[in-house]
Formats: C-alpha cells, structure tokens, sequence
C-alpha cells in the first residue's frame, strides 16, 4: 500500500507546514537557543519511568518546572551541559523543546466575505447556534448535560451568571491554574479570563440563559458543569508544558468531578507525527482515560491539508465551522466557512470529523477583556459576535455532553461513532454534496439525532490508542493523491472529483453510510446558494503505519528516522499554538 509521492511537495506549497526534516535536531542546534554556556533552556524530557528521570535531573541540578504525568515527562530549565548529562543518563528517551504557544492573533480585515462591514445589529442571536443544531429539541426533553462535566483547558473565566449558577447550584466544581500550578474553589482574580476567548467558548457550551422571547437555552448543554483550566495568559500566550500540564491535571482528577468532556479550542502547526507530539500524546492519554476530546480544526482553511495539533490526532472528534450566512431561518443557503482547516492529515487521515457552527457566534464575553477591547466593533454589552472553529468546537463539546447526559455508559469511540453516524451532509437539490469529504468529514452536527442514535463501532475501529501511545502500533488513514494532485480514499480511485463542489449522479446518500466512494481535491473553493443538509456518511478502517508506506519521492518511513534520545525538537520550531486566530465574521 503506497501513499501518494507527491503528497509532501504539495503539503509545503500550503499554508500549513510540516517541517518533519527540521524537527528532529542533534543537540548541538541547542546552544542557539541562547548566546553562553551557561545559557538556560525551556525544555520537555520524557522517559519510561518518571521518578527514575526525576532521579537523573535532580543529580544534573536541573530545576523542574512542570510535571507531566500524564505522557511521563517533566518541563525544565537546564543548561546545555545539564541536558547533554540527561542525554547519556540511559533514561531519556526523547528532548522536546518547550515551544512558545500565543493566542489572538489579529486578523485586521473586519469585513464579511461579501465585502459588506459587519455590524454587530445583524440576526444573529445568543440561541442561534443550539437552534441550529437541533439542541433546543433535546432540551424539550429534560436532557441538558446534567451529571455531566466539561473541561476548557483556554484563558480561564468571568463567572458570570448565566456561567456559574444553575439556581443554588454553583457549576464549578473547581478550577486549576495550570500556568502556576494552583487550584480555585470559586473565582479569584489570578484565575479570571482578562483575555476573552475562554468565556465565550464556555459559554457557547454552557450557558443556561434562557432568552426572554423564545424561553430557549442559549447555551448547547444548559446542564453540564463546567471546570476551567487556564492554560494561557491574559496576553494570549502560554507554552507546551502549561497546555499539557493542565490536560494532565485534568486526566489524573476526571473521577473528583466527572469530567466527561475536555474542549481544547485551540491549534498549532504539526511539526512531527501525530503520535510524537508530546501535546497530542496528552490528548491521547485523555481519550484512553475515558475522555471525550473535542479539538478545533484550525482557522487556516481553505487549503487541504492545513488541519492543526491537536485537531490532527486521529481518534478526537475535530471539529470543522460551518455558517448561516446570516439567514438562521433558512439552512439551505448554509455553508463551510473559508477559514475552516481541512484535510487531510499528513497521516493521511480524513479531518474534520464533523462541522459545527463557527461563523459570527453571539455568546456571553465582557467589554474588558483584551479581544473585546481589540475588536469593540462586536461588543454587545456582555455579549461578542466571533466566528472560527474554536466556536465550532465548543458547540461539538455541549452535544456530546447530551449525548452522555442521555447514556453515560457510551465509550469516547462510541460517542464519536454516534456523533458522525447523525451528521448530516450538505447536497445540491439534485442530491450531489456540496462540499468535499476532507471539509466537512460526516457533516453538520445534530444534537438531536445524536442523543437518539444507537450506532456503536463505527468509529476508531482497527486502531489501539494504548499500543499507539507505547509505541508498539502507529496509524494511516485512507487519504491518498493522484498523480494530478487530486486527494482521493484508498480503494476507491473510481470516482473523480472535478475541482467543483458538484458531484457525480453514482453518489449516493445513506444513514450510517460508510463510506464507499474516493473524492478528489480539486483547487475552487465554491458554493452555491441552495444546498440541502442530507443524511451522514462515515469512512472505513485504517492502516497500521509500516515501512512499506512512501510519503514523498525519496521519503521512506523507517528505523532511520525515528526521534531517539540524541535528539531534539528544536528552537527552529517555535510557531504557536493559537488559540483564537482572529478571522473575518461568516
């Protein structure tokens, strides 16, 4: 079986890059990190044994700064001389370095895709989304998220009612600080979001505002409670070992306060295989420990290939952002949003799994916080409008708390098959989708036909999350490419997609299809303006990753590049992590 060798040369040409050549650096790229011998280094050590490499780091005079249980490791400030001691320690296996993360990077274009300059007066209102998605008829139902809880590893929160209480009862059972390492009962002001971006994620998800017209909720899971981890300052940056200590505090208190849910809204450019990425190995141990991981896809649409970490590890539910084109009464003139990242992965794997709304997005965010100052055009009082797949994210992550709200014995593989077999997918009047696979994955989320569906083992299936994470298995999706460049599914080469989004008449819609016919990649990115959202469609097994898999003309995967413990993930790799890219309102 044999990935495409034109792959690579095309994932340069796009936004997204992979510098898998530069990722792995001898030690020696260290010493410019910082001019000295004496130099200190932010970085990530990972053994097989983490008292063992506490053991070797204490006998350096290293100095810790984060433990990092959940993927074995430890973040630290070290010289060159102390991290090549560890190198030879014989119980280092790899050396990450601890790459800077930032959010709110600002876009300046304020307009719509039309051109028109978008006002903050436009139909657009806080139950939009739940409306949208069918969560307003599961809430019908008494199912709410209730016994369910959510974890926002973001920039914390504004406790604001509509946020905390649900009548006597105080939503946060905690909160963690990850950046300094402390727990909060209730709200001070170390832990408040100065930032913006978490308050307006949580309460996409979370808010139990009813609306004084319609009597609906306004957030996707009214129920759930909620535990903030800040993980980013009030500036919008963070590192490596504050993201992954947080998911780690998360995984190791899941059972204190049922955390079924963790959101991470949030992406940064792949520099590595998925699985050697030591935040998606955080992400990873998260869905083994029995949570739902829910992750954005990335605002650097609309290329192939632009999918971010985490959003590109393969067992999470990323999510993609679909918009209203502000018309929410009329859903056939909905669509993807340019900004939304798609597949596939460099592991070949197709991504998005699902597309939510994302596109100009009302929820609760107060008129201090940084991204509200920087945008005051969008401020409502205590409401923002924002679009992007952080947006999209945190309605996925209020579904699958109804969804467990409604059988809290589901697995994280089965809540992810039930989630894509209940999509649905947008077609032409004439029954042809509208977008590609690699866009929009199963399609549109459906809150209420995901509570109500009965499909299990439908997805992650041939794949072991422990034996990935040990290192003993590793995993390729069904993407490949042709020799024109068009991306296509392995086994089904028979069905071309011409660069449009209209699709030949052998296509055919099913429930629970799985999904039988390749679609190509084309170079348009269009749509039209009468489309239906049709039935889902889910995709087949994957492949173990072996030798025998040549991704790029003299690019052959094997025991000759593999990240040892004489190597680095270097300071050439220090593109951040976003959490919020500032896009133009869809």
């Amino acid at each position: 079986m044999q990935i495409a060798t034109s792959l690579i040369k095309s994932r340069a040409a796009h936004t997204l890059k992979i510098l898998v050549s530069a990722g792995l650096l001898s030690s020696a790229s260290i010493v410019n990190v910082q001019a000295g011998q004496n130099a200190l280094h932010s970085v990530i050590i990972q053994g097989n044994n983490l008292a063992s490499l506490k053991a070797a780091i204490e006998k350096t005079g290293a100095t810790i700064t984060h433990e990092l249980g959940v993927i074995n490791s430890v973040a630290l400030s070290a010289t060159d001389a102390q991290i090549e001691a560890l190198k030879h320690s014989g119980v280092v296996q790899k050396i990450y370095d601890n790459r800077t993360t930032k959010i709110n990077r600002r876009n300046r274009d304020k307009f719509h895709s039309n051109g028109s300059e978008e006002s903050t007066s436009d139909k657009t209102t806080p139950i939009a989304a739940a409306t949208l998605v069918s969560a307003d008829r599961v809430h019908e139902e008494g199912i709410t998220g209730k016994g369910v809880t959510i974890a926002f590893v973001d920039t914390g929160i504004v406790p604001w009612k509509n946020i905390v209480k649900n009548k006597r009862h105080y939503r946060i059972p905690m909160q963690y600080d990850a950046i300094h390492d402390q727990e909060f009962v209730r709200n001070n002001r170390k832990n408040i979001d100065f930032n913006g971006h978490g308050t307006h994620i949580t309460s996409i998800a979370a808010s139990l505002k009813l609306n004084r017209k319609t009597g609906k909720y306004e957030g996707i899971a009214p129920g759930v409670d909620i535990v903030p981890v800040k993980a980013f300052s009030n500036e919008g940056v963070g590192t490596y070992a504050d993201v992954i200590r947080g998911i780690s505090w998360v995984v190791e208190h899941k059972d204190d306060y049922n955390i079924r849910v963790m959101n991470l809204s949030f992406s940064a450019p792949p520099k590595s295989f998925y699985w050697d990425d030591p935040l998606n190995q955080a992400v990873m141990a998260a869905w083994q420990a029995g949570i739902v991981v829910v992750a954005s896809a990335g605002n650097k649409g609309p290329d192939p290939m632009t999918v971010g970490v985490p959003g590109n590890v393969p067992y999470v539910i990323t999510t993609g952002a679909v918009t209203d084109n502000y018309t929410p009464s009329n859903p056939n003139d909905d669509r993807l949003t340019k900004f939304s990242s798609a597949g596939p992965t460099f592991e070949g794997f197709i991504k998005p799994e699902v597309v939510a709304p994302g596109g100009h997005i009302k929820a609760t965010m107060g008129r201090f916080t940084k991204i509200a100052k920087d945008h005051p055009e969008f401020n409502d009082g205590k409401y923002f409008t924002m679009s992007g797949t952080s947006q999209s994210a945190a309605v996925t992550s209020g579904i699958v708390a109804l969804i467990l709200d409604a059988d809290p014995t589901l697995s994280p593989d089965d809540v992810k098959c039930r989630l894509m077999a209940s999509a649905k997918g947008p077609r032409w009047s004439d029954g042809s989708p509208a977008f590609s696979i690699f866009q929009m994955g199963a399609g549109l989320v459906d809150a209420y036909e995901a509570v109500h569906s009965s499909e299990t083992g439908c997805a992650n299936r041939g794949m072991d999350v422990a034996a990935d994470l040990a290192g003993e298995k590793h995993y390729a999706g069904m993407a490949r490419r042709d020799a024109e460049g068009n991306f296509y599914l392995e086994g089904h080469e028979d069905y071309v997609w011409n660069g449009s989004f209209l699709w030949g008449d052998s296509f055919l819609w099913g429930d629970s299809f799985l999904w039988g016919d390749s679609f190509l990649w084309g170079d348009s990115f269009l749509w039209g303006d009468s489309f239906l959202w049709g039935d889902s469609f889910l995709w087949g097994d994957s492949f173990l990753w072996g030798d025998s898999f040549l991704w790029g003309d003299s690019f052959l995967w094997g025991d000759s590049f593999l990240w040892g413990d004489s190597f680095l993930w270097g300071d050439s790799l220090t593109d951040p992590i976003t959490i919020n890219r500032w896009v133009s309102q869809e």
